[in-house]
């Protein structure tokens, strides 16, 4: 027959296996604990917000979310009335300036020519009546037949019609010719600032229609069609694949044992395998532990925030504030 005081111990050792058991359940004994080299972490994503430098009217949105886009691909246009006006004013009055520099290097039209080359025949044909008249006259002044006062009225007029005759060789030289040169320098500068308008006007209606500045996923749109998007307010958030990126915060017990450009596996839930990642950034500043991986274990350690980058085709599998379990094989 067993004693009482061998039925008290067995009463004893059965409660202090049951507190224990108890302590066990409380405590998560049931569950697994991670490997020494594997941290927790989580995926981030660094977006390129578009955004158009005017205001404007949400015209057409061509992309939506979860969309695939390559560079240069459109994302979205607002209204461009105004600037296609502005674009065909200035286009007008650079025609405008251009004929008028063409017109400077240029002489006189060609029936302006031909009158002023007809006046000078005529006084050339008159000069040469006036001297003819004047030889006769001269002779007739030796005979004293006629007064000096008549020859010297006739010579008056022969230097008039030479005179007449130098006059129009000049004017039909300049016909010739175009414009001075600082007439013509002047006309360029105007035809040359205009331009710049020009290109200023394309530039601002080309504005209206943005593109993608670069491959990726479209992650938002934050406005719709008929909406107004204020001057640099983004209305498409983009993602670069080679934006996306996996946050871990190591011990600094561990800190020595990693190094930049080191290949690490990322296991991702649902995943057939790991993917295959690279620390690009370990932080040279110490810090708390985050709350997002916050227990009593490591509360009071300093951990240092190192970033692991991915292979576009890897990076496209990983998706913002996704927690994933990265294995440093380095770490022991």
């Amino acid at each position: 027959m067993k004693t009482s005081a061998t039925i008290n111990n067995s009463l004893i050792l059965l409660a202090i296996f049951f507190a224990m058991f108890l302590m066990c359940l409380t405590s998560g004994c049931n569950k697994d604990k991670p490997l020494q080299n594997e941290l927790q972490g989580y995926v981030e994503g660094e977006f390129v917000y578009v955004a158009a430098p005017s205001a404007g009217r949400l015209q057409a949105m061509y992309v939506q979310k979860g969309k695939q886009v390559a560079a240069g691909e459109p994302l979205f246009e607002l209204d461009n009335v105004q600037e296609k006006g502005l674009r065909d004013e200035t286009g007008q009055r650079l025609a405008q300036l251009r004929s008028q520099l063409a017109d400077v290097r240029k002489g006189k039209r060609p029936t302006e020519i031909g009158s002023t080359t007809a006046q000078l025949n005529l006084a050339r044909a008159a000069l040469q009546f006036s001297e003819q008249e004047l030889k006769r006259l001269e002779k007739l002044l030796l005979e004293k037949v006629v007064s000096s006062q008549e020859v010297e009225r006739l010579r008056s007029l022969r230097d008039q019609d030479r005179q007449r005759v130098a006059q129009l060789e000049a004017d039909l030289g300049t016909a010739t010719l175009g414009a001075r040169s600082d007439q013509i320098a002047a006309a360029e500068s105007s035809a040359k600032a205009m331009e710049a308008v020009l290109a200023r006007n394309e530039w601002d209606l080309l504005q209206k229609r943005q593109t993608a500045p670069t491959s990726g996923v479209v992650f938002d749109t934050l406005y719709r069609i008929g909406e107004w998007v204020a001057a640099g307010r983004p209305a498409v958030v983009l993602l670069p694949p080679g934006n996306v990126k996996v946050r871990i915060f190591v011990p600094q017990f561990k800190l020595s044992g990693i190094h930049q450009g080191e290949v690490v596996q990322v296991a991702v839930d649902g995943a057939p395998a790991p993917l295959v990642g690279t620390i690009r950034f370990i932080s040279p500043q110490a810090e708390y532990t985050p709350p997002v991986i916050y227990s009593r274990e490591n509360s009071q350690k300093l951990v240092y925030l190192v970033e692991i980058g991915f292979e576009p085709a890897e990076a496209a599998q990983l998706h913002p504030g996704q927690p994933v379990t990265v294995r440093l094989g380095s770490l022991k």
